[in-house]
């Protein structure tokens, strides 16, 4: 059994509700699997650890900048354990080189490369915004050529199976190229 580590930044949650999957499909494979917000903790990675798989989700064209801080000071541990990123974003529904270009920034701005990267469609939860937001995204949605606009309602984009199969790939991958001992 693997401890694995899933650290996390969120704006509005679904970045959490994937984290939470993840972990749900690493325990479901008999590993201990634990999520860790990072808004709320300390940016030292935990002793003990196997693996770990970075969440982020992006907004205005960028991940969280505490995420960013914790990859940069616990790049030496990143780098010698299996390690992997998924990206959250609106991009990953609508414009999968977007998506593919704010990874790159990601990696470019820390210095890691994960093992493993995923980039998985975020939500528009109209319902959840205050007016402005809702009026903003809206906008932007519409710009954009899509058809959610309908702001009495949330649009969910994420492809769970897509994250479950990232999840399971991973376990592939860690198992084969194992980090040090812990």
């Amino acid at each position: 059994m693997a401890k694995i580590l899933i650290p996390y930044g969120t704006s509005e949650g679904q970045t959490a509700r994937i984290a939470d999957y993840i972990s749900d499909v690493l325990q479901a494979h008999g590993h201990q699997a634990d999520t860790l917000d990072l808004k709320h903790a300390d940016h030292d990675l935990p002793d003990g650890y196997d693996a770990v798989i970075v969440g982020a989700s992006v907004h205005a064209g960028k991940h969280e900048g505490y995420v960013a801080d914790f990859v940069r000071r616990n790049l030496p541990a990143l780098q010698n354990l299996p390690a992997a990123l998924f990206s959250v974003s609106l991009s990953a529904h609508g414009d999968p080189e977007d998506a593919e270009k704010y990874v790159a920034e990601f990696e470019d701005s820390t210095g890691w490369r994960p093992d493993k990267a995923a980039m998985f469609g975020g939500a528009l939860l109209y319902t959840q915004y205050g007016f402005l937001k809702r009026t903003m995204m809206k906008k932007i949605v519409s710009s954009q050529g899509s058809p959610d606009t309908d702001t009495g309602r949330d649009y969910i984009y994420t492809e769970w199976d897509g994250v479950r199969r990232f999840a399971e790939e991973f376990l592939v991958y860690m198992e084969r190229n194992p980090g040090p001992v812990s």
